[in-house]
């Protein structure tokens, strides 16, 4: 562990703006306390930290904060600038485990057509709550839902993303081919070094590309977004991608007729 990295808690319930590698000028939406963290992932390489160093004490915010909140700074935006070119709902965790967060995303549209019309809406979603159908709906009602998956091994998952819970990446596949054409796929390829708990290595072979690569196929996302290791992670011993690697990966899913970006 390095109990000094600098991990990122975002205030609740709106935050920045800020620019995104992905989405551009980037207004956040946090559905979750901002005082630490609630999420049924814990990856080793999430900028907020580990679940257990970052409990919250706070409740989350209501139905009516968060549209209160976010109405306020789209009229401020809206007469002072810059203009948002996304509204995230992203933050401190999993979004889509807020009770309210089909009716958020309604009140989010609204206001979205009130103030910034011009602007998408995205949700950064570790897709585990896909399983729920008014969780589905509502991220079907956003402009970008764009939705995670690391890989299709079982052992990667657990060493990796850590579920916190119950998790079927088979399940989760075929509840995001049932998303398709609107869904985006977003997956972080990384390289654990031995100083790290990871000890499968990394997740840009073969033995894993392969068949994520299969499952993109049966998903027909709109998108795939592949990415790598940006900041300081709470556990040692990950590092980026190559250039060269995420670039190779991004070439054979385009092969397959499908885009995709990369951020490196």
């Amino acid at each position: 562990m390095s109990p000094d990295m600098s991990t990122i808690i975002y205030p609740s319930p709106i935050f920045g703006p800020v620019r995104s590698r992905r989405l551009g000028v980037s207004l956040g939406i946090n559905l979750l306390p901002g005082d630490g963290k609630w999420c049924t992932f814990d990856c080793l390489y999430c900028e907020c930290g580990l679940n257990e160093e970052r409990r919250t004490k706070s409740p989350l915010p209501t139905r009516c904060e968060v549209s209160d909140a976010l109405k306020r700074q789209l009229a401020r935006m809206h007469e002072e600038g810059p203009r948002p070119d996304v509204l995230t709902f992203a933050g401190n965790g999993e979004p889509t485990l807020h009770p309210a967060f089909p009716e958020i995303v309604e009140d989010t549209i609204r206001l979205r057509d009130q103030f910034c019309p011009e602007a998408q809406i995205s949700v950064l979603s570790n897709s585990t709550q896909i399983h729920r159908p008014r969780v589905r709906e509502a991220l079907l009602r956003t402009d970008n839902p764009i939705m995670k998956l690391d890989t299709v091994s079982a052992d990667f998952i657990r060493l990796m993303d850590r579920p916190q819970g119950h998790y079927d990446v088979e399940n989760i596949i075929a509840h995001l081919a049932e998303m398709s054409p609107k869904v985006i796929i977003q997956t972080m390829f990384l390289n654990a070094t031995s100083d790290s708990s990871l000890t499968v290595g990394t997740n840009t072979g073969d033995e894993y590309v392969l068949p994520w690569l299969e499952a993109v196929k049966q998903i027909q996302p709109r998108q795939v977004m592949i990415y790598t290791v940006d900041r300081e992670t709470p556990v040692l011993g990950l590092e980026k991608a190559s250039r060269e690697v995420l670039d190779g990966i991004a070439e054979r899913v385009r092969q397959m007729g499908i885009d995709c970006s990369v951020s490196y």
